[in-house]
């Protein structure tokens, strides 16, 4: 499982919710996707919002359905996220709810490595595809028009919910 953030600029006048980041002007869509860059949880914050606060709230939305018998699944196995979410909290927090993090360290100019290099390679293609579709087929999202949050967030939804029908009925 992956996770991404993707600013999106606002329209003329802002809206609740927009705030100047580091990026730039506008908001953050939190996205938690699977393996192949389908979403499965939304979420939005300010662009000078803290990411890494966001990757909880976002696993407790998922709730993963099995075709098996017994008691449905609610938990991902790996979490695979970019080195912005680096941090031993949040790898405790991972680890306590049973998700193995798979996250690159974050390299530090003046720490100089010793031993035999770690490779953690994480695959950030299947996540920007979700971002992709966003911005190619939901135009609405590359900017923001809404002045509330509530009304984006419920065209986030709309999109996520299009994506998955459109594969159903691909693969089905």
């Amino acid at each position: 499982m992956a996770r991404l953030t993707g600013l999106f600029p606002p329209g003329k006048g802002g809206g609740e919710e927009v705030a100047y980041g580091g990026k730039g002007k506008g908001i953050l869509i939190h996205t938690l996707t699977e393996g192949n860059g389908m979403p499965l949880a939304n979420c939005t914050t300010p662009a000078n919002g803290n990411e890494r606060e966001q990757v909880v709230p976002l696993l407790d939305k998922v709730k993963l359905k099995t075709l098996k018998r017994g008691r449905p699944r609610k938990r991902i196995k790996v979490l695979a996220a970019d080195k912005g979410y680096d941090s031993k909290q949040k790898r405790a927090d991972l680890r306590k709810r049973g998700i193995r993090p798979q996250i690159p360290k974050r390299v530090w100019k003046t720490k100089k490595n010793r031993g035999r290099p770690i490779k953690i390679s994480v695959p950030r293609f299947q996540q920007e595809r979700c971002f992709a579709w966003y911005q190619r087929k939901y135009r609405r999202f590359i900017v923001r028009w809404e002045r509330k949050k509530v009304y984006f967030d419920a065209f986030i939804d709309l999109a996520t919910i299009h994506i998955w029908i459109n594969k159903i009925l691909l693969v089905g």
